[in-house]
C-alpha cells in the first residue's frame, strides 16, 4: 500500500508540474484518423525495404502500456481499440517541449501521436514520431498485467480496468455483440420487427417469478421491474403485429449463481400463424447459423467438452426423455401419488399444493437435465406449469411447448401461445390461487384478458436468454463472464 501510495504522490506531482508549465493534462483537441490496424493494413502489401520511403503520415492516439527509455530516445507501445503498435520518439525530432512532455508520461497516459512508419531491426513496424501530444494524464498506475488482476472479484468489480488488462476478456464482449447483431439481422430478414416494451409494469407477468418493486411519486403507484415482456409483445399480436421480437432486460428478485444475474438480457420473439414445432426449427436454424459464422464450425468446445451443433437436434417428449435417462416408466408420471413416492426417493421435496405436473417436472429436472449436453428440445410439458401455452389437442394435460437445453442449461424456452380468453383467465385464477408470492395475489391482468377477447390470431413465443447463449459460443464458465457489470455484494 505505500508503494501505491508514493507512485500516487508521484504522479500527482507530474501533473501539477504539467499545469505549471501551461500544458493542459487534458486536452480534446487532437484529431485521430487512423488506427493501428489501419496502419498495418494499408502497408500490408508494402515490401519491407519499401517502408521507409512511404511518405504518408498517420495520426493516431492510445493509451501507453511500456515505455523503453534511453535517455534522448525511447521506444514505447500505445494501444487503441484494435490493438497495440510500438513508436519511436527522438529528442532531435521532436524537440525539447515535446520531449520534456514525454519524460512526463506514465504507463497508463493517452497520448496522440503523428509520423511515419519504419522497421526495427526486429522487424517490428513502428511510428516515428515528429509529434507527442498528451491527451490524458492517469493519475493511478495500472495493475501488473500477470499480477494485479487475476483475482477474479476484484476482475468483475472493475471491469474497466479488466478489459484493459486481460485483452481476451474484451474479446468476449466484442463477440457478444457479434451475436446480437446477428440475431437482429436473422429476425429482420424474415420480416420480424424490433420493438421496445415497458421496463416498469403495473403487475408483473409473463413468467414465474419474484419482481422487484419500485414506485412512482407523481401517481402514486406501486411498479414492478418485469420479468418478461411477454404480455406486452402478445398485445401486439392482437394490434396486427404478426411478426415482432425484442431484445432488452428481465428482471427476477432470485438467487445468483453461475448461470444465473439478477438482471439478463432476453431475446423474446413472436410469430402469428406459427406452432412450437415451427419455432423449433427457426432456433435449430438460428443458432446453427450464428455458431457457424463465429467458429466456422459446428463443434464448438465449451470448457472441458466439446459440443456438437450439428442438426437435427434431438426432440424428446418430456416423459420419454424421463422414461430414458432416469429409468421411469410412464405409468408411474400419470398418477400423483406414485410421482411422488418416486420423487422423495430422489431426494426431492414437493409442496402439498404440486400436482402431477409439477412434480414430473422436478424429477424431469433431477434425472434428465444434467444429461441433455447436445442441443435437444424437451416438448409436452404438464399444462400445470404452463399458463401461458395452448393445451395439446390431444391430451388437455400437457401443452404445446419446448424448452432447448444445451450442457444441462435451459437456452430457450417457447410454446404454441394460448389466445382462447376464457381459458386463460381460468389459467391466470388458479395460478394467482396457488401463488406463495404476494406481490401476485388479487393481481390479474385484466387488460390482457380484454385484448384476447379481442382475438389475438394462433401463434407461438418463444425466449431465448442471451447471456447463457453467448457463454456457450465463447467458452465462458459463469454468466459474470458475459455481463459486463453483474451484480455483486457491496464490499465492506
Amino acid at each position: 500500500m505505500k508503494e501505491t501510495s508514493e507512485l500516487l504522490k508521484l504522479r500527482r506531482k507530474k501533473l501539477d508540474e504539467l499545469i505549471k508549465e501551461g500544458i493542459n493534462p487534458f486536452p480534446n483537441d487532437f484529431q485521430v484518423i487512423h488506427t493501428s490496424q489501419e496502419v498495418r493494413e494499408r502497408l500490408k502489401q508494402t515490401e519491407p525495404d519499401e517502408l521507409e520511403k512511404v511518405e504518408e503520415e498517420f495520426s493516431l492516439a492510445g493509451r501507453v502500456m511500456a515505455i523503453r527509455n534511453f535517455g534522448k530516445a525511447a521506444f514505447f507501445h500505445i494501444q487503441d481499440r484494435k490493438g497495440k503498435i510500438q513508436a519511436y520518439i527522438q529528442k532531435g525530432v521532436v524537440g525539447d517541449s515535446d520531449f520534456k512532455v514525454f519524460n512526463k508520461l506514465d504507463v497508463g497516459d493517452f497520448v496522440g501521436i503523428r509520423g511515419r512508419v519504419f522497421l526495427t531491426r526486429t522487424q517490428e513496424l513502428t511510428i516515428r514520431v515528429n509529434q507527442l501530444k498528451l491527451l490524458v494524464k492517469s493519475l493511478r498506475p495500472l495493475p501488473e498485467k500477470w499480477h494485479g488482476l487475476s483475482n477474479i472479484e476484484t476482475r468483475y468489480r472493475k471491469r474497466y480496468l479488466d478489459l484493459l488488462i486481460n485483452l481476451q476478456v474484451k474479446e468476449i464482449f466484442y463477440r457478444r455483440n457479434k451475436i446480437i447483431q446477428m440475431i437482429r439481422a436473422f429476425l429482420q430478414d424474415r420480416e420480424f420487427i424490433e420493438v421496445e416494451t415497458p421496463m416498469m409494469q403495473p403487475i408483473p407477468g409473463g413468467a414465474t417469478a419474484c419482481p422487484f418493486k419500485t414506485h412512482h411519486n407523481t401517481f402514486n403507484l406501486d411498479l414492478y421491474l418485469r420479468i418478461s415482456p411477454e404480455l406486452y409483445l402478445k398485445r401486439l399480436l392482437v394490434g396486427g403485429v404478426e411478426r415482432v421480437f425484442e431484445i432488452n432486460r428481465n428482471f427476477r428478485n432470485e438467487g445468483i449463481s453461475t448461470h444465473h444475474n439478477p438482471e439478463f438480457t432476453m431475446l423474446e420473439f413472436y410469430q402469428a400463424y406459427a406452432t412450437y414445432e415451427d419455432l423449433m426449427d427457426l432456433t435449430e436454424e438460428m443458432i446453427c447459423h450464428i455458431a457457424q459464422h463465429l467458429s466456422g464450425s459446428l463443434k464448438i468446445p465449451y470448457l472441458d467438452k466439446e459440443i456438437d451443433f450439428t442438426p437435427p437436434w434431438h426432440r424428446l417428449s418430456m416423459k420419454q426423455a424421463i422414461k430414458h435417462y432416469g429409468q421411469i416408466e410412464p405409468h408411474i408420471l400419470e398418477d400423483r401419488n406414485r410421482a411422488l413416492k418416486h420423487s422423495q426417493t430422489l431426494g426431492l421435496s414437493p409442496s402439498a399444493q404440486d400436482g402431477v405436473g409439477k412434480i414430473v417436472n422436478e424429477i424431469f429436472e433431477k434425472v434428465v437435465q444434467p444429461h441433455l449436453i447436445k442441443p435437444t428440445f424437451i416438448t409436452n410439458y404438464p399444462t400445470e406449469t404452463s399458463p401461458l401455452a395452448r393445451r395439446s389437442d390431444t391430451n388437455p394435460e400437457e401443452v404445446e411447448r419446448f424448452e432447448l437445453f444445451i450442457n444441462g442449461q435451459e437456452i430457450a424456452n417457447a410454446f404454441s401461445e394460448l389466445n382462447d380468453p376464457i381459458d386463460q383467465k381460468g389459467r391466470f385464477l388458479k395460478q394467482l390461487s396457488l401463488s406463495e408470492s404476494i406481490e401476485e395475489v388479487g393481481k390479474l391482468d385484466e387488460d390482457f384478458i380484454h385484448a384476447l377477447e379481442y382475438g389475438m390470431p394462433p401463434a407461438a413465443g418463444e425466449g431465448v436468454g442471451i447471456d447463457r447463449l453467448v457463454m456457450l459460443l465463447s467458452n465462458a464458465a459463469s454468466i459474470r463472464d458475459v455481463i459486463l457489470f453483474p451484480l455483486l455484494k457491496p464490499e465492506r
